[in-house]
């Protein structure tokens, strides 16, 4: 899990400066969550360029 999580990160960083082409916008989002049941952590990695966006959540 680890090793995708890096393998996205290494993308989105060579898109976002621009290596092949026109720049895209990385985008990480992190949760925390905190309820009778516990503390739930969560987040989210992705890229956008135009109207498209891709991301993968946890």
């Amino acid at each position: 899990m680890t090793r995708v999580l890096m393998v996205l990160g290494v993308a989105a960083f060579l898109g976002a400066c621009g290596v092949d082409g026109e720049p895209v916008r990385p985008s990480l989002n992190a949760g925390l969550g905190i309820s009778n049941s516990g503390i739930h952590l969560g987040g989210a990695v992705g890229v956008s360029k135009g109207p498209v966006t891709v991301s993968v959540g946890l």
